[in-house]
């Protein structure tokens, strides 16, 4: 499969003090003892906290209400307009999926949609066989067949150029989804072995979708565009609110599956992480996510009556992208130099601090900090060093005519913009930090806030920014999220890189069979997009949830995709 990761604008928070913080020297480095705390505060993080209750022991009916922080226009969410972390958590509950994750990221088929999966490989290539339940249907009454599977391969595999998918990686490995014995079996046969086949056709890629809503360009971006024609899950659409920015689902009398315990879901849209946690505080909401930069939310949460906070290690994780075509950063060198002005410890100490989360760095754009194959690959680029910052921008020629001035190069000054979403104080924060330590380099910043809701569609996709800080929500197979994010031509490679040598690295990686193999060969990839400067990562992102103590099965499922029929309370 392709990972693929959810675009998640950190939704979030109270603006931090950033007295301490300066410029890139005052707060420093982590020492031995900090970052041997760390660790051991990583180890005892647990991998899900979801208050695992029987099906049986939970009580029958009840609305659950929980907060989004973006609401979206395009419900496709294959489409590059619809790669969004919100929008992947509603579809969960009313869109197939075919293969689910649990805690220990180990896939297995999804009995409510198939009865049969079986990967196989005939004449060195690999086959895999769906089938799928008989009693799988779209809520139009069209039976679940073999020819959404071959839809969405067509729409998403990059031979047509006028679709748009999020992510093309995995679909552009098969070389035809063919009907087996009858219109439940699908076979599909990829050009060579595809170790992450798992994560197709489902949320690591995008939920299936209908053949007739997807099988042409006009479709695959309008059918879904700002409405939900058509659902396959326990739930159904009974509202969708464009004015108060709210989906109400429903159980769904027509689910073949095992009944939800929730009568009724509401996504309510709330923008700003505070008016969430006051909205909780209230008793508006069951549940919400207390993203990074928010201590005071957090404190607040806690002091809620029978509240539960519960957290977990994801694959998530937050970082500021490095616009590789604008203006003053075309040059790898400058974007080297502006990689060793910024003290990504400042930042992450400054996001983390007193959210009871380990305060380290990651040094890895591909596996997290508890991965098995996480490796430190940030190297010296990873380290905060001015001076060396400085030698690089004289040597490119941006010169720095007296201390304190802005560098120029060609009568012009060197300036960048920070985009941030409007809402997401943190963001802000994040860039006030930044503007500081660029400074000391000779280097302007302005801050940009933008509207909440056109941070992806109008400024990250267009790449209308030279910085922007955000977080990739991401799925139990990370290796996809290679070709996805980083290779030339991706809808997703936001900073528009073209490196051939990272490409290579990237196709090597992707390509492998063996899982020790693909981490290695994804690792020294990664250390190639180190050297480029696409993306300068910050930290394993906090899943932390603040939820009524009788909320079960749900809060912070880690790597564990959601199961919408066992959601409901216990009292």
């Amino acid at each position: 499969m392709k990972v693929r990761y959810r675009a998640a604008a950190g939704l979030t928070v109270l603006a931090m003090a950033v007295a301490a913080c300066g410029g890139g020297g005052e707060t420093k480095q982590p020492n031995a003892e900090q970052s041997k705390q760390a660790q051991q505060q990583m180890s005892e993080t647990p991998s899900i906290s979801i208050n695992a209750v029987p099906y049986e022991q939970v009580k029958d009916g009840g609305t659950l209400t929980v907060a989004i922080g973006q609401w979206p226009s395009q419900w496709n969410g294959q489409h590059v307009d619809g790669n969004q972390a919100d929008t992947a958590f509603m579809l969960d509950a009313f869109m197939p999926q075919l293969m689910v994750s649990d805690e220990n990221a180990t896939f297995t088929a999804n009995p409510d949609y198939l009865t049969d999966v079986k990967s196989e490989i005939t004449d060195g290539k690999q086959v895999v066989t769906y089938t799928l339940n008989d009693k799988a249907q779209w809520s139009d009454g069209t039976p679940i067949t073999w020819k959404d599977l071959e839809a969405q391969w067509k729409a998403n595999s990059g031979e047509n150029e006028k679709f748009k998918p999020a992510s093309k990686d995995g679909w552009d490995k098969i070389e035809s989804v063919e009907k087996g014995d009858s219109d439940k079996v699908a076979i599909v046969t990829f050009k060579q072995p595809y170790l992450e086949w798992q994560g197709m056709f489902n949320r690591g890629t995008s939920h299936l979708l209908p053949a007739e809503h997807i099988k042409t360009p006009e479709a695959y971006d309008k059918d879904y565009l700002q409405k939900i024609p058509v659902t396959a899950g326990p739930f159904k659409v009974e509202k969708l609110d464009e004015g108060t920015k709210t989906l109400t689902l429903v159980a769904d009398d027509k689910w073949w599956g095992k009944k939800p315990k929730l009568e009724k879901v509401i996504f309510r849209t709330i923008e700003t992480p505070a008016a969430q946690v006051n909205a909780f505080a209230n008793g508006e909401i069951d549940a919400v996510e207390i993203p990074p930069g928010s201590p005071a939310d957090l404190k607040r949460a806690k002091e809620v009556p029978d509240v539960d906070i519960r957290k977990a290690l994801s694959p998530n994780w937050r970082h500021i992208t490095v616009n590789n075509q604008s203006e003053f950063l075309k040059e790898k060198s400058v974007r080297q130099a502006v990689q060793y002005a910024i003290n990504r410890d400042v930042i992450t100490q400054s996001d983390l601090k007193d959210m009871d989360w380990p305060l380290q760095t990651l040094g890895n754009h591909v596996f997290m900090n508890n991965h098995k194959s996480y490796v430190d690959n940030s190297g010296d680029l990873g380290k905060y060093n001015l001076e060396k910052a400085k030698q690089l921008l004289d040597a490119a020629g941006w010169k720095q005519e007296a201390e304190g001035q802005l560098r120029k190069k060609d009568g012009k000054e060197m300036s960048l913009d920070f985009v941030v979403p409007a809402g997401v104080p943190y963001a802000k924060t994040e860039g006030e930090l930044t503007q500081a330590m660029l400074k000391e380099a000779g280097i302007g910043l302005t801050i940009r806030p933008v509207p909440d809701d056109k941070f992806f569609t109008d400024f990250i996709i267009k790449g209308d920014f030279d910085l922007v800080p955000f977080s990739w929500i991401g799925t139990p197979l990370p290796i996809g999220s290679l070709p996805q994010i980083y290779k030339t031509g991706s809808e997703s490679n936001f900073p528009k890189s073209d490196d051939p040598a990272v490409d290579k690295a990237i196709d090597a990686a992707a390509s492998a069979t063996d899982e020790t193999q693909a981490a290695q060969l994804a690792n020294e990839a990664d250390k190639l997009i180190w050297d480029l400067v696409h993306t300068i990562p910050l930290y394993q992102r906090p899943d932390i949830q603040a939820t009524k103590k009788t909320l079960a099965n749900y809060g912070a499922e880690g790597y564990k995709y959601n199961n919408w029929t066992e959601i409901g309370f216990t009292g």
